[in-house]
């Protein structure tokens, strides 16, 4: 049982995520009326300056400070995890290319309905001025990509000439793609010579999780900070967006849980869409009560084999490749929440930035698997890419609580679909490739 799950089931406790909505909702209600009260006058805005404002950006640059080595350890050991490329054949194939597909589809159902519903416009012309004056410098330090479309510029930089420079400077395309090169050598090289750097980055990975669990038990007080900040400087109108976005990201997630799955069930792996989700209706409950891939695990090989009728090997390699790599309801959550937040920050992304974000949102979904509070960093290192400031996190991750429970609904859901599609397209029978452990 992970630390995540642990604290689920720990009696007598306020839990974690408890804790940060109410952070949330008393930052916001102290927020709201002292600007009601002074107006967001001197006063308040030397306050926020010398007291909630350092405190909240301390606390991010806590959650930042493990980014770098964040993604080298967790993405090149999810790359790392498909084992022998040239061994894994057609199963390996089937499996990796069914949940970049998956994946990318979810992120461009919740980039669209985003920007069909736009709920991080109607703010007044003055709180925006307001906030992109407020946050210029995070805006302007950006690292390019929120400027016109993707540009050959852009594409030779993601090759790196110096990996340890891109680190330093937070390139973060070049770091991404260093770490991929490295997870694609140790599928190439003797088992027996990879061994010590996949223990290495496993001990780096396991370092950064702690490092995070010791960070997010801060978190209440950096959100009441951060959010305090936001509403005091700006009031109410901020917060009636909030409730927009919950409703479009929980409404896409149930589109493609409810619409997208059953048409790929029926028209790609030839099922009947009820009886999957008749039968898989415990892993997904499993999944909303526990938000995490990880501890579902067992109850999801359980019910891909005995109700499914998915064979041991595939089941064995799929899903648990899956809890680690397939994440299509936190790509969707993280693409969405990019867009929000550029609608909020009044930040236009052009259609070039919102390839990156589908993009960066696939790839950082992979790297966030696993690691309980993982996805905060990443997601802000998305926002910083496209211009957009990284202090917005504050405002939605009081409610990540229910939104984590609902995409983890479609990550599980997702990983017994692949299953499903490579049980027909894949199986042959026979000994299928070795399966990574899972938790």
């Amino acid at each position: 049982m992970n630390a995540e799950t642990e604290q689920l089931h720990r009696p007598g406790k306020m839990r974690l995520h408890t804790k940060i909505l109410l952070g949330l909702l008393a930052g916001a209600t102290a927020g709201v009326v002292t600007n009601l009260i002074t107006g967001g006058g001197a006063s308040t805005a030397e306050f926020i300056r010398l007291v909630t404002e350092p405190v909240g950006k301390m606390w991010l640059a806590g959650l930042i400070m493990v980014v770098i080595p964040l993604i080298v350890s967790t993405l090149a050991l999810g790359v790392a995890g498909l084992g022998d490329i040239r061994r894994l054949g057609r199963i390996g194939l089937v499996t990796v290319l069914g949940f970049l597909g998956l994946t990318t589809l979810s992120t461009a159902l919740g980039l669209f309905m985003v920007n069909t519903i736009n709920p991080g416009e109607g703010l007044s012309p003055e709180v925006t001025s307001r906030l992109m004056e407020t946050y210029r410098g995070e805006v302007e330090g950006a690292m390019g990509l929120s400027q016109g479309v993707f540009n050959i510029d852009i594409l030779v930089k993601i090759v790196p000439r110096n990996p340890v420079a891109a680190m330093a400077n937070g390139d973060m395309l070049a770091v991404i793609f260093f770490t991929l090169m490295i997870g694609v050598a140790l599928t190439l090289i003797p088992r027996e010579k990879a061994k010590p750097m996949v223990g290495f980055l496993e001990s780096v990975a396991s370092i950064t999780t702690a490092i995070i669990a010791v960070i997010m038990k801060l978190a209440p007080i950096g959100v009441f900070c951060l959010i305090f900040s936001v509403t005091a400087r700006f009031g109410f109108d901020l917060m009636l967006n909030l409730l927009k976005y919950v409703l479009t990201v929980v409404g896409s997630l149930l589109i493609f849980q409810v619409v997208g799955y059953p048409l790929i069930l029926k028209f790609v792996a030839g099922l009947n869409p009820m009886e999957f989700f008749r039968k898989a209706r415990v892993v997904m409950l499993t999944a909303f009560s526990t938000s995490s891939s990880n501890a579902t695990l067992p109850t999801t090989l359980r019910v891909a084999q005995d109700e499914l009728g998915i064979p041991r090997e595939v089941a064995g390699f799929v899903l648990p490749l899956g809890a680690t790599m397939n994440m299509n309801g936190t790509a969707l959550f993280e693409g969405a929440t990019v867009l929000f937040l550029a609608q909020v920050f009044g930040v236009d992304l052009s259609l070039g930035s919102q390839l990156i974000v589908v993009l960066m949102s696939v790839v950082t979904a992979i790297g966030v698997a696993g690691v309980p509070g993982g996805s905060i960093p990443l997601l802000m290192m998305v926002l910083t890419m496209v211009g957009v400031p990284m202090e917005g996190i504050a405002i939605i991750l009081g409610v990540d609580r229910i939104l984590d429970m609902c995409r983890t609904v479609l990550n599980v859901s997702g990983d017994m679909v692949t299953s499903t599609i490579v049980h027909r397209f894949a199986w042959k029978g026979g000994p299928a490739p070795d399966a990574p452990a899972g938790d």
